[in-house]
């Protein structure tokens, strides 16, 4: 595991960082007032913008689906990477080099301060020098090869493929030439070292580039082209610094805005399978690189395809799991059936519904766009059946129904996968259904079954096939949050509007904002952020972290770490939603009226209570009290009226 980057070099790629330069690579932003930009959200459908930015303070917040956070929280979102790795990324963006705490260090030693920017300079020539060759003569081979399949010239381009020539160092010879030291070429796997010499590790091979979600090439996976080349079929980068085969999806690159889209992503088998599914409309398909889909992939695809329900354990109250689609594709033949199962064995990881398509020819989906066209690829996919019920078909398909011997034992190997469905809604229709399938009449039989596999896999500590919390365990559940308060309500506008001005322009709220009481607001959630904003320091201490360029990020970070989790998600939704006032010039006028508006609310609620308590109280029984409590009460509204004046 990589050390913790220290935090103040955190907070540094946060500073240096543009979120709206980071989100404008993956969102068309249009100017939304002053200092804010808004444009279609990422994260959900929508035809009417509701994601905005604003770059001052360093957040963005979707008011369709309530996605929101810092650049940070955006690229762990959009580009599916961890947070460690978000924040590498990032600094390598701004030239940040990032130290971690003593007894930690970056996860692969190679990363020393440069050494991976230098890598992936190295793999970006390789590219280019890779697509170029592809073109040239030597590399009619490689063209044929694509042809043969029904990818065209802008096919390959679009996917990046090249051509590796068959001499044993026009790569390194190149990349030499590009000032790449031996060195750094070696810890690339761009190069292989033997005993004798340094030499190309891709020779006469057709080439596609494997980029990490943030779009940058990090290996290459390489298919046998020539008869006369002895090595294996597909040849890979190997482990490296960079590219490490369990980490990474061939097409993710390209297919994870899709996959957020539709919630959904299509697994197959190769390089070319993908090629075919995006070429024929399925644009969620990836394929893994040289090695079977395991749990880092699965967790992966379940950052993109917004899978919580498996990182949190979630259910809704139905028992259904929380997430979007997986569907594995393989081929028709037994060796197909088998990476079902396998990947039926990673199905706990996901809270998807998890779906197989196998066509029933044997034709892969590059094979199948090739003779049936793009419609039987989406047909392929269309036709999906669920995972348990094709996991239990397999099982099933090894014994002897026709006999009483062979049902028992199909039932006895079949309770166990019903056992581990984790949607408990779907347990029961699968009883039933493996019921009929063995031809069992009496359904208690095999509910006993199912109910003596559940109880002997918790036994045992191993949980069922797909890992449902425990029998009595409590179910996992995500902290409470305060309810939003009603916008229709005009005083619950006020108290946020002043908020927003309060998160955003610190430097011009007046002081009298800082006199509040706690019982100023009237929401529960604007009273939660009030009671952040006073933690941090009110506003004296906002307008003192304002930068020089007039950012408040600094002054939004320091409110967040002081509210409590639940309502976090509110303070970036009001530090970054559109301030009415779009004019520079009256921007200072509009803060102080919002504020003092609240504060004059204040002194009317108090007004109001003396009016009430003066009221119910006898002047001739306790005069004193009477005379002071009328006193404070021309006080009050003797402040009110200078409020009014003033503002």
């Amino acid at each position: 595991m990589a050390g913790r980057i220290r935090r103040e070099d955190v907070e540094a790629v946060r500073e240096r960082v543009r979120i709206d330069e980071v989100v404008g690579a993956h969102v068309q932003l249009k100017t939304a007032g002053v200092g804010s930009l808004k444009g279609l959200c990422p994260f959900h459908d929508e035809r009417s913008p509701s994601f905005h930015v604003r770059p001052q303070v360093g957040r963005y917040h979707c008011f369709g689906c309530g996605e929101g956070g810092d650049v940070i929280d955006f690229v762990i979102k959009v580009d599916g990477l961890g947070f460690t790795e978000a924040v590498e990324y990032l600094a390598g963006r701004v030239g940040i080099q990032l130290r971690y705490e003593e007894g930690g260090g970056p996860a692969r030693p190679e990363q020393e301060p440069g050494r991976r920017r230098r890598l992936i300079e190295a793999h970006k020539v390789a590219e280019e020098f890779y697509r170029e060759q592809l073109t040239t003569p030597a590399g009619a081979a490689g063209r044929q090869f694509l042809a043969e399949r029904g990818f065209d010239r802008s096919a390959a381009e679009q996917f990046g493929v090249g051509f590796a020539p068959t001499g044993w160092d026009a790569l390194m010879r190149h990349l030499r030439g590009r000032g790449f030291t031996e060195a750094e070429l070696v810890a690339s796997g761009l190069v292989s070292q033997g005993q004798r010499g340094v030499y190309d590790r891709f020779r006469g091979r057709l080439v596609w580039p494997i980029r990490e979600v943030t779009g940058e090439t990090i290996g290459f996976g390489a298919r046998r082209l020539f008869d006369e080349d002895n090595g294996p079929k597909y040849l890979n980068t190997p482990e490296t610094a960079l590219y490490r085969k369990s980490h990474v999806l061939y097409g993710l690159d390209l297919a994870k805005r899709e996959m957020q889209r539709a919630k959904q992503v299509v697994v197959v088998e190769g390089y070319t399978d993908v090629m075919a599914m995006h070429l024929s409309g399925v644009g969620t398909a990836v394929a893994t690189c040289g090695t079977a889909f395991g749990s880092d992939h699965a967790r992966i695809v379940r950052r993109l395809i917004g899978d919580s329900g498996a990182s949190s354990g979630v259910q809704l109250a139905t028992g259904a799991s929380v997430g979007g689609e997986v569907i594995f594709t393989f081929d028709g033949d037994e060796a197909g059936q088998k990476a079902a199962l396998r990947a039926f064995g990673e199905d706990q990881t996901f809270a998807a519904q998890t779906f197989v398509a196998v066509e029933p020819s044997g034709m892969d989906p590059c094979e199948l766009r090739l003779a049936r066209g793009p419609d039987a690829v989406h047909a392929l996919v269309s036709g999906r059946q669920p995972l348990f019920a094709f996991v239990l078909r397999s099982t099933l398909a090894a014994y002897d129904l026709a006999t009483a011997e062979g049902r028992v034992a199909a039932l006895r190997a079949a309770a166990p996968v019903v056992a581990g469905i984790r949607d408990t809604a779907l347990r029961p229709e699968y009883t039933r259904q493996l019921a009929g399938w063995l031809g069992m009449e009496d359904l208690s039989t095999v509910q006993r079954a199912v109910d003596g596999a559940r109880r002997g896999a918790s036994s045992s500590g191993r949980g069922p096939t797909n890992g449902p919390s425990r029998p009595g365990a409590p179910d996992q559940v995500r902290p409470s949050r305060p309810s939003r308060p009603d916008r229709s309500d005009p005083v619950l506008l006020v108290e946020r509007t002043a908020l927003e001005v309060v998160l955003q322009a610190p430097s011009l709220v007046p002081t009298e904002f800082d006199e509040l009481g706690a019982d100023a607001f009237a929401a529960p959630a604007h009273r939660a952020v009030h009671e952040a904003i006073r933690a941090a320091g009110g506003i004296a201490a906002g307008a003192a972290s304002v930068g020089a360029d007039g950012s408040a990020a600094a002054w939004v970070g320091a409110v967040l770490e002081e509210a409590a989790e639940p309502v976090r998600a509110l303070v970036t939704e009001l530090a970054v939603a559109p301030v009415p006032e779009d004019r520079p010039e009256a921007v200072a006028d509009y803060v102080r009226g919002v504020v003092l508006r609240l504060v004059e609310m204040g002194f009317t609620r108090q007004i109001a209570e003396l009016r009430g308590r003066l009221q119910r109280m006898d002047s001739g029984a306790d005069p004193a009290a009477y005379q002071q409590a009328f006193a404070e009460l021309v006080a009050l509204e003797g402040r009110r009226r200078t409020l009014r004046e003033s503002a």
